[in-house]
């Protein structure tokens, strides 16, 4: 791409654009100050990227169909097969819709991306190759990976393998989907508000949202820079720590990787419970549309860790309730200026995926194809960023810290917090002609004991723990402190030990 200086009538309706009266004679002179400035612009153009490399050969893709695609979990098909050992050897992989897989269609369940196709692997996607993992396929996520249901991806729903008719979860729809088919052993995921401890709860999985930066988010479509992370989903908790043994550390193109804390956490797994200090977070339960046996069936759980010599207290949190409008104010407006007012996030350190930002770059212009829940969020963000000039942006970004030091509060008391991951099971997928307002209500319904803590980065671990009214799973969330995914899958485990979630219903009883 070579640069081409402005002309004097492009200069002025800039200058317009931000309140700067420019005549035909000032914009003359700036054109030849900047004239060197134009020439370096185009020796950038001409030298070459600098992106992840691509290290495995890859087959052709395809979409499948019928009964090889009968949930709708696959929005494509591939094969690559990584290193001919590792600690992945034998594993198969699906890799959410978001993750840059050269020479694979990423569509991040969106209309306006059908077509684009990366020119790199994220890095991620390369450590997962060289543990010997074969990567199978890409998943079906939400639009723009901006819903908790399943309702909105240009490709259709996804169907919950345990509920039929039911979400399985989103974003990360059809990774909690394959994993609960028992198709692949992992499936990873992005998580802004929830998006993979929300499928792991639907459907009956095990979902990782890790300390932020722990794994790098280097070539994955996101959100707010400040709440995008990165994690496997799997059917076992065993399953979930090995995977991230490969997927955690700094990858040296991620800028918000700093202070990482690394562990060998499949050596947790063996440890149990007994000694363990969880205060079980009363806030978490009885909200206003908390579902009877979600509450009664995560209680249940408790005991299950109680039974394993766990000590397990209820306790208080109350800024917990906050974590809603704080995130809402930084996901909105956050993601208005990430993937509308600017192409790609700003400011920031890393690898930026150009032919990307060409694509977003005109979203505008088709626009009105964008799902109910992206429109409503854009509109929200682009209001409070216009008329407010970011004010609660800004004070929500400050008040991430006192909703951190809160959580700090309780966990220098205790190893871990416990509460629903979801306030309720799997609800029905809306019809495609369904209102806005149903539309709405089932994308974000499920985010309110997850969101808080993409706020704070504190690790969280969704694993299933029963099942209620029609069968539907329900999932119990354990919280650690910075860096202690560890003490999550050391309690996880236990918890799988000492009973065989399939069987219990909502009161514990198996």
């Amino acid at each position: 791409m070579s640069f081409k200086l402005p002309s004097t009538e492009q200069l002025r309706e800039i200058g317009d654009s931000l309140g700067i009266d420019i005549t035909e004679g000032y914009a003359n002179s700036v054109i030849g100050f900047i004239k060197p400035f134009g020439d370096g612009y185009s020796l950038l153009a001409s030298l070459p990227d600098d992106v992840p490399e691509i290290k495995y050969p890859r087959g052709k893709y395809y979409r499948p169909e019928g009964e090889e695609n009968k949930h709708g979990a696959w929005i494509a098909k591939t094969h690559i097969k990584g290193a001919g050992s590792g600690k992945l050897a034998g594993k198969k992989v699906a890799v959410k819709d978001t993750y840059a897989l050269a020479g694979v269609p990423l569509t991040n369940g969106a209309s306006v991306l059908e077509g684009y196709v990366p020119e790199f692997d994220a890095p991620v996607i390369t450590r997962l190759l060289d543990a010997g993992a074969e990567i199978v396929g890409k998943s079906v996520c939400e639009y723009f990976s901006f819903s908790g249901g399943a309702a909105t991806s240009t490709s259709g729903p996804v169907q919950n393998p345990r509920a039929w008719g039911h979400t399985p979860g989103g974003s990360s729809t059809g990774s909690g989907a394959l994993v609960a088919l028992g198709e692949v052993d992992m499936a990873t995921g992005g998580d802004q508000a929830g998006s993979i401890r929300i499928p792991a709860s639907l459907s009956g999985v095990v979902g990782l949202k890790p300390t932020w930066g722990l794994v790098p988010y280097t070539g994955i479509m996101g959100m707010d820079p400040t709440i995008d992370h990165a994690g496997p989903l799997t059917a076992t908790v065993a399953d979930n720590a090995l995977f991230l043994e490969v997927m955690a550390g700094e990858d040296g193109y991620d800028s918000r990787q700093r202070g990482l804390k690394l562990d060998t956490y499949t050596k947790a797994i063996d440890r149990g419970a007994s000694g363990m200090r969880i205060g079980v977070v009363q806030e978490g339960f009885g909200q206003f549309d908390s579902h009877p046996d979600v509450d009664a069936g995560v209680r249940a759980a408790a005991k299950v860790l109680q039974d394993q010599g766990a000590s397990v207290e209820q306790i208080s949190v109350p800024w917990h309730l906050t974590g809603v409008p704080i995130w809402s104010a930084i996901a909105l407006e956050g993601t208005f200026h990430a993937m509308v007012k600017s192409p790609l996030p700003r400011n920031i350190e890393g690898v930026y995926p150009i032919s990307l930002a060409g694509r977003l770059g005109s979203l505008r212009d088709r626009a009105n194809e964008l799902p109910d829940t992206v429109k409503v969020g854009m509109l929200l963000g682009a209001y409070t960023d216009k008329f407010y000039q970011g004010y609660f942006y800004f004070k929500a970004q400050n008040l991430r810290r006192r909703l951190r030091a809160a959580y700090d509060a309780a966990l220098a008391k205790y190893d871990l917090l416990l509460m629903p991951t979801t306030r309720m099971m799997a609800s029905p997928i809306p019809s495609p002609d369904a209102p806005m307002e149903i539309l709405m209500q089932h994308s974000w319904e499920q985010i309110t004991n997850t969101c808080p803590f993409n706020i704070t980065h504190h690790p969280a671990l969704s694993i299933p723990c029963g099942l209620g009214e029609g069968g539907r799973p329900i999932g119990l969330m354990l919280v650690a402190k910075h860096w202690q995914e560890s003490t999550l899958y050391q309690a996880g485990a236990a918890f799988e030990r000492g009973c065989n979630w399939q069987s219990m219903g909502p009161t514990g009883k198996r």
